[in-house]
């Protein structure tokens, strides 16, 4: 059992939940919890390395690890407490290779992230993303780190499940080369139920607090919104993905011969 936060391997971990720089340089991210190393492991990726407490019990994950050929290695509580991003640690977590889902060929609906620079929002909107079935989700360069603990927490495994590419807004621009653009924002000339998202789409969301930037508004074909009531000036970003993405998904499967 590793009980000292000075061991290498936990100093290593340490550095990756805290360091984005360290985690692009290794490729790496750590997963904590049986929920998120079960998502893992169904998508295909087995874990490099895992530690887990004593007080951690899932027979079924132990179970699938062993027959990755995945040692489990135990951990003190306070070591796990000291590799652990969050308050209360979940007793397991695991060093997996960053997910690298490629982008379809031909992107049909695809979500665009501008300034999106909370982790925790950033999360609930990659895991709408994939609940509402876009083929890809497209990262301008301020938006949070995706592979953040906090984000990927906020995700539930929606990093595994949706293609996701950071990109700068010239070759956004080309991927969605054909794509009918969107941009929701509070003063949208049309209605976000009223607009037509059948065909080939791209949804631009930016920043609660300052919006889309300059690059996006260039971008974009069509500026949507969200009618409010009570003199609500705007509503968090994640919840507006969320309506946007779903009246959309009602649209196109309504006549996908045209989505």
């Amino acid at each position: 059992m590793i009980t000292s936060p000075q061991n290498e391997k936990v100093k290593w971990v340490k550095a990756l939940q805290t360091n984005g720089r360290t985690r692009r340089k290794a490729d790496k991210i750590v997963l904590e919890g049986s929920r998120l190393l079960g998502d893992a492991l169904r998508a295909g990726y087995i874990p490099g390395w895992v530690w887990a407490t004593a007080g951690w019990n899932d027979e079924l994950l132990l179970a699938r690890l062993s027959q990755a050929g995945v040692e489990v290695t135990p951990v003190s509580e306070a070591v796990m407490r000291h590799m652990s991003d969050t308050e209360q640690p979940q007793g397991i977590l695991g060093v997996f290779e960053r997910p690298s889902a490629a982008l379809p060929p031909v992107l049909h609906h695809a979500l665009i992230l501008d300034a999106i620079r909370d982790p925790g929002n950033l999360g609930t909107i990659l895991r709408t993303a994939a609940a509402a079935g876009v083929d890809g989700v497209l990262l301008s360069p301020t938006c949070a780190d995706p592979y953040n603990p906090k984000v990927l927490r906020g995700g539930m495994g929606a990093h595994f499940r949706v293609a996701l590419a950071e990109m700068d807004w010239p070759t956004i621009a080309q991927v969605c080369s054909g794509m009918m653009l969107y941009l929701a924002a509070g003063e949208g000339e049309a209605r976000y139920d009223e607009v037509d998202w059948r065909g080939r789409w791209g949804l631009i969301v930016g920043s609660e607090a300052h919006g889309a930037g300059d690059e996006a508004h260039r971008l974009a074909g069509q500026r949507i919104r969200i009618p409010m009531a009570a003199a609500t000036e705007s509503l968090n970003a994640a919840v507006a993905a969320g309506i946007l993405l779903f009246e959309a998904k009602r649209a196109y499967e309504k006549d996908p011969a045209l989505s």
